[in-house]
C-alpha cells in the first residue's frame, strides 16, 4: 500500500517550474495594468492641458492681419484705450451710415483678431448703428496676455471707451457677442446697466461644458471628459451664472444645429437660465458664426428690431 502522507505532500506542493510560471504570469499582469495606468494618466494630462493651459490654452489669439477696412473703402477710426489694470487695447470705430440710432460694441469670437471678425458686424453700420470692434489683450495689436478675467476687464474698458465719446448717445448702447465674445458680453452686460440690449450668437453656457463637449470628439466617454474639464477648467465667469442679471433688458440668442464649435444645446442651456424678455432663434444648416453673416432666417432684421425696441429713455445714467 502506498504511503498516503507522501502522496498528499507530493500533490499539495506545486513543482518549482509551476511556481515560477505563476509568478511570471502575476508579474506580467501587474506590468500590463501599470502600462495602461501610465497611458491613461498621460492621456488625461495631455487632454487636460489641451483644453486649458489650463485655462490659458482655451484661447487662440493672433496678431496676423487677415483683412482691412481699407481694402473695401470703409470709413473707420483706429482707436486705443486702457483697461483698469493698465493693459493697452486696440480697436476700430466705425461711424453709422446716416443719423446714428445707437452704438454697438462687438465682442468677437476666439480665434484671430478684429481683422478677421469686423466683417461679421460691419453690416450694422448700414442699418444706422455706430460700431466698436476691439481686441482682447493678447489679440491683434492689444498688449498683454489673454486670461479669462482679462477678457472681462477688456470688455468693461471697451464700454468705458464708448461712453467717453462725445458722438455716442449714452442711452443707446448695445452689445453683440459672438462665440467666446458672447460669454464675455454676458458677464459685462450683467454688470453694466449702460448696455440696453444684448445679442448673443453661437454662445455656450459654461467653459467646462464646452471643454467637455470638444473632448468627447476624441475620448468618447462623457464621464471622463466631464472629469477632465472639471479638473482642468475653472468655473470663473461662466455666462450661465450671469445671464439672468441681464433682465429686464431684452435678450436675443441665436444658435445653429450645425454648429460643431459652440453647440446649439449649450446655447439652449444658457437661454433657459436667462430671464424675460428673451428670444431664442435656432436655425438649420449654418456653420459656426455663419448665421448672422449670411442672414440665415433673416436674423439681421431680428437684431435690428431688438435694438430698436430697447426702451432707452427709462435708463438713468449718472
Amino acid at each position: 500500500m502506498n504511503d498516503p502522507t507522501a502522496d498528499t505532500s507530493e500533490t499539495s506542493n506545486p513543482q518549482p517550474d509551476a511556481r515560477v510560471s505563476g509568478r511570471r504570469r502575476g508579474r506580467a499582469r501587474r506590468f500590463v495594468m501599470l502600462k495602461w495606468f501610465i497611458r491613461a494618466a498621460v492621456l488625461l494630462f495631455i487632454a487636460g492641458s489641451f483644453i486649458v493651459g489650463f485655462d490659458g490654452l482655451f484661447y487662440y489669439p493672433s496678431s496676423k492681419v487677415y483683412d482691412s477696412p481699407d481694402d473695401y473703402g470703409l470709413k473707420f477710426e483706429e482707436v486705443s484705450f486702457t483697461a483698469d489694470d493698465g493693459v493697452r487695447l486696440s480697436g476700430w470705430f466705425f461711424p453709422a451710415r446716416g443719423e446714428p440710432k445707437g452704438t454697438v460694441v462687438h465682442f468677437h469670437g476666439n480665434a484671430g483678431n478684429i481683422t478677421a471678425h469686423f466683417s461679421l458686424s460691419y453690416w450694422l453700420t448700414l442699418e444706422g448703428y455706430s460700431l466698436l470692434v476691439f481686441d482682447y489683450r493678447g489679440y491683434g495689436k492689444s498688449e498683454g496676455k489673454v486670461t479669462r478675467a482679462g477678457t472681462i476687464r477688456d470688455g468693461h474698458a471697451a464700454l468705458d471707451y464708448v461712453l467717453s465719446r462725445p458722438d455716442v448717445d449714452r442711452r443707446r448702447i448695445f452689445a453683440f457677442g459672438q462665440s467666446l465674445g458672447g460669454a464675455v458680453a454676458t458677464v459685462v452686460a450683467a454688470e453694466r446697466q449702460e448696455i440696453r440690449a444684448v445679442v448673443l450668437d453661437s454662445t455656450f453656457s459654461s467653459y467646462r461644458r464646452i471643454g467637455s463637449r470638444h473632448l468627447q470628439k476624441i475620448l468618447f466617454f462623457k464621464w471622463l471628459t466631464d472629469l477632465i474639464a472639471w479638473a482642468g477648467l475653472s468655473a470663473d465667469y461662466d455666462p450661465i451664472d450671469y445671464i439672468a442679471k441681464i433682465s429686464p433688458r431684452p435678450l436675443l440668442m441665436i444658435a445653429s444645429r450645425e454648429d460643431d464649435i459652440c453647440f446649439a444645446e449649450l446655447g439652449q442651456e444658457l437661454f433657459e437660465a436667462a430671464a424675460e424678455p428673451k428670444e431664442f432663434v435656432l436655425v438649420d444648416q449654418s456653420e459656426h458664426l455663419s448665421t448672422v453673416l449670411d442672414n440665415v432666417g433673416n436674423v439681421q432684421s431680428k437684431i435690428v428690431e431688438l435694438f430698436e425696441s430697447a426702451d432707452a429713455p427709462r435708463l438713468k445714467i449718472e
